[in-house]
């Protein structure tokens, strides 16, 4: 089928505001060509389980599309019609299964000597885009806040090099309820500026006591629903002829209620962390993985103005199918390892922090936990600076906050 024989009653299967936002676009997706329309559908399908900012997004992208003649339109969609698509390809339900078809498409692009034509077609389109449907910054400066090295008594090497030129380091601060008060300061953020999934806190550990207003994943609280996936993927492993795109296409469909999460009311909450567990690479077995893809997939979908990622000790490096092992003892967990981990964590935080909107008025705090060391990033702090003065939490943040 191509986009142009598209009827309303294709999209029954959607959860229901998917498919009423596709229903009321139907004459816009009927002119969009077959190597576009699927990946626009794949957004599309998840829009009933999306956070605020993804919902936002897409709805102007799909009122963008709208609000041009068929003949923009046209000039538009003019590199992805250039794309050959195969018969095989035209004959997948796309409408139902647009993600598999993304799958499928990739592959196509590459062994037909596409993939470059593809790339700048839908680079052009993204600046188009951009240009035509300017984003928001946010109501209020953006605040990151990164713990790191839980369960560590001692480390010799510097840290934080890679986010010092960006900011001050402080060697001296007095590290007493630390987590605490950087806690109570998110809470506080929350009260002030209340809205959905904008206030975060991400732990890789069991979470500290905090406040409900924050959206709170933490490792432990998942230690469940990873033990359900491990003993799924242990299963399909040990099926003969399976390999890694079959176990990921397997891993792609799992719903929340097959893993034992789906409680009423949570669902945009419990899809997001089975992707988190079925599509970051690691996400599974080392807790620093999981909260590294916490931290990025937050900033990335939810956009929050406020998010707190701690780190914690994730076990050591094993062989794979010990690792995978539904059935692995206790850990031995590597607290150097994961500090060492966890910098470089708090330095992608900052990068995937400033890609988004509002960068420039944005704002991070990196702690060493329970130690006298950190940095401050944010547009009133000298960059490159080091102060050895004595100093706390309190005042740190209030450079900042």
């Amino acid at each position: 089928m191509l986009p142009r024989e598209l009827k309303p009653e294709q999209f029954s299967s959607y959860p229901r505001e998917a498919k009423a936002l596709a229903v009321e676009n139907l004459a816009v997706l009927r002119e969009l060509p077959l190597s576009f329309i699927p990946s626009l559908l794949h957004e599309v399908i998840e829009f009933d389980y999306k956070f605020p900012a993804e919902r936002n997004a897409l709805e102007r992208e799909m009122a963008g599309l709208a609000h041009v003649s068929s003949a923009q339109r046209s000039e538009l969609m003019q590199g992805f019609s250039a794309i050959r698509v195969s018969a095989k390809l035209e004959q997948f339900d796309w409408v139902n299964f647009p993600g598999q078809f993304v799958e499928q498409l990739s592959a196509h692009l590459w062994t037909t000597h596409q993939l470059d034509t593809f790339r700048l077609a839908a680079t052009a389109y993204a600046d188009r885009m951009r240009a035509a449907v300017p984003v928001k910054a946010p109501p209020v400066p953006r605040l990151g806040i990164t713990v790191i090295g839980a369960g560590v008594e001692s480390y010799g090497e510097p840290l934080f090099r890679k986010l010092r030129p960006h900011g001050a380091y402080f060697s001296n601060i007095a590290p007493e309820n630390g987590l605490d008060i950087l806690l109570t300061a998110v809470a506080d953020r929350a009260k002030v500026h209340d809205s959905p999934y904008a206030h975060w806190y991400i732990d890789g550990g069991e979470s500290a006591a905090h406040s409900p207003s924050l959206t709170t994943i933490s490792y432990a609280a998942l230690e469940p629903v990873r033990a359900a996936l491990l003993r799924k993927m242990h299963a399909e492993i040990a099926k003969p002829g399976m390999g890694p795109e079959a176990l990921r296409t397997t891993m792609a469909q799992l719903r929340p209620v097959d893993l034992g999460l789906g409680a009423p009311g949570n669902d945009v909450l419990d899809r997001f962390q089975v992707k988190l567990l079925t599509e970051g690479s690691g996400t599974q077995i080392f807790s620093t993985s999981f909260t590294q893809w916490a931290a990025r997939e937050a900033l990335r979908r939810a956009e929050p103005t406020t998010l707190l990622v701690r780190f914690a000790p994730r076990q050591r490096q094993k062989p794979m199918n010990e690792l995978l092992s539904p059935d692995a003892g206790r850990a031995e967990l590597d607290v150097v390892g994961s500090l060492i981990d966890a910098d470089m964590g708090a330095y992608y935080n900052w990068l995937n922090q400033q890609r988004l909107p509002g960068a420039e008025t944005a704002a991070l705090l990196a702690w060493f936990e329970g130690h006298t060391s950190a940095v401050v990033i944010g547009p009133t702090v000298p960059r490159g600076t080091v102060s050895n003065k004595s100093t706390d939490m309190k005042q740190l943040l209030s450079w900042i906050v």
